[in-house]
């Protein structure tokens, strides 16, 4: 039973249904014109590509509900799309033609903001960005952020279970949502949109949909958490002698501030450099060069200014035990924002560097230096001259490991070797307890490499689920499992 479940048949979408679903979203909710359809079947990194005859953009929950059940009657497997932001090829078509786009972004409404419950009800085509912006106007804060906030809409960041830059305090989507309402695969509309904190009456079904990247259901709206807004942030750049030091400066935080540090990111010398190279406007935080870097945010809710000594006292005692070697703490909003440039732009940079594997992994935070050290010695004995790009949130184990090729290799020939790549530091994320994806999702990217690594019931169990939810096998088919 441990096998991918099989995608629909392979044939062009019958014009009679191209028809029908026109009738429900009219004109303005159907994109067939090529050149427009074009940018919704690209991603934008890593050459996902595919085709489709049709882009579908509902106004409303009863549109997407009609649309799916049309499908489902004639067989026609849809692809939930948001921001189309990802990484792992989960919100691309497949080459063949047979199957549409869903995209959410007209649905767009803040649907109720409830001050006193702390929760927003928003759709799925909301941007995050957007999001954080109307919970700021009312002085709450939505921490979900990430660096595709600008783009990126809220039903794709729960169907990955995007996590981000604030997971360290804040937890993953799914720690940020209490309710959802989401379209199945035969039509059917299951509104779950209560924003309860405690409901303890059966199995938790929002959780079944988030993370699971439109295969089992189509999220159309969710209830959000609202926090309080932090009143003072210090953020701190320092440079550190190795990762296993920043492991324990992480430590230190933690007994200095307690659970007000927010982020706590590792980023690796040739990151800056990178940034430095192919990105505007970025500024070299120090003055000196170093091989490690951490880039630390602690906000809480006291008088602006308070934390500022607490913060200096933990680096200044971090440095006498040699954790830290040089520091800088934002004196404005306008520091704070360069420093977290550097970080927010190593994506971008590596674009232009030359081939390069991508890897989003966890691992048990103790075990991040041992990762790090051992990954970095197996590629170099097998690819000398192979250069390790290491950064991440390291606050939650999240570690971003994209090598990139020798300088005497070509492009081509580093990417024909991306299986072997990915085996040699997935076998190791595997024999010290980790994950293969922490934040993007399996996707096509990494569904095969799911079944190496994820124990076997484990695969069964999710091949049930499929099943029951999605029997005709309609939504996203091909992604996840």
């Amino acid at each position: 039973m441990n096998a991918p479940v099989e995608r629909p048949r392979r044939s062009a979408v019958p014009a009679d249904v191209l028809a029908r679903i026109r009738q429900v979203v009219g004109d303005k909710g159907c994109i067939d014109s090529p050149a427009e359809i074009e940018p919704f079947c690209i991603a934008w990194r890593d050459n996902w590509h595919g085709s489709v005859p049709l882009v579908v953009r509902p106004s409303s929950t009863a549109e997407v509900a009609e649309v799916v059940r049309i499908c489902a009657e004639a067989g026609v497997p849809i692809v939930p799309q948001g921001g189309n932001t990802g990484v792992t090829g989960g919100s691309q078509p497949h080459e063949d033609g047979s199957e549409i786009i869903l995209s959410t972004g007209r649905m767009n409404k803040v649907r109720e903001i409830d001050l006193l419950n702390e929760t927003m009800t928003v759709e799925a085509g909301c941007v995050l960005a957007e999001i954080q912006n109307q919970a700021d106007a009312v002085d709450r804060l939505f921490p979900l952020s990430l660096g595709a906030e600008g783009s990126c809409q809220i039903g794709g960041n729960l169907s990955t279970n995007a996590g981000g830059v604030q997971v360290l305090r804040y937890g993953n989507t799914r720690n940020l949502v209490l309710g959802v309402e989401v379209v199945l695969a035969d039509g059917s509309v299951w509104n779950g949109l209560r924003g309860l904190r405690k409901d303890n009456t059966g199995y938790d079904l929002k959780q079944l949909f988030i993370g699971s990247e439109g295969t089992l259901g189509i999220v159309t709206a969710a209830v959000l958490r609202l926090l309080p807004k932090p009143s003072d942030t210090v953020t701190a750049f320092a440079a550190v002698p190795d990762p296993q030091a920043a492991v324990k400066l992480l430590a230190r935080a933690r007994s200095a501030v307690g659970e007000q540090v927010t982020s706590f990111e590792l980023i690796e010398r040739i990151c800056i450099d990178l940034d430095l190279a192919h990105i505007p406007d970025v500024v070299d935080p120090l003055g000196a060069t170093y091989e490690w870097y951490v880039l630390a945010e602690i906000a809480g809710q006291g008088a602006p200014g308070t934390l500022r000594e607490p913060v200096e006292d933990w680096l200044g005692a971090a440095a006498e035990e040699g954790l830290v070697l040089d520091a800088t703490i934002a004196a404005s909003a306008g520091q704070a924002a360069q420093l977290w440039k550097v970080r927010e732009s190593v994506s971008e940079a590596q674009l232009h560097c030359g081939a390069s594997i991508k890897h989003d992994v966890s691992v048990p935070v103790s075990r991040i230096p041992e990762f790090i050290a051992t990954v970095n010695a197996a590629l170099a004995a097998r690819y000398p001259g192979i250069k390790g790009v290491t950064f991440g949130h390291i606050g939650d184990g999240n570690i971003h490991f994209n090598p990139v090729r020798p300088d005497d290799w070509a492009d081509a020939d580093f990417y024909g070797e991306r299986e072997n790549v990915n085996r040699v530091v997935h076998d190791i994320v595997a024999e010290i307890g980790g994950s293969i994806s922490a934040e993007h999702g399996l996707g096509r990217l990494r569904r095969d490499e799911a079944r190496l690594y994820k124990p076997k019931i484990e695969m069964d169990l999710m091949a049930r689920i499929k099943r029951a939810l999605d029997p005709d096998n309609i939504l996203n088919p091909g992604k996840v499992i």
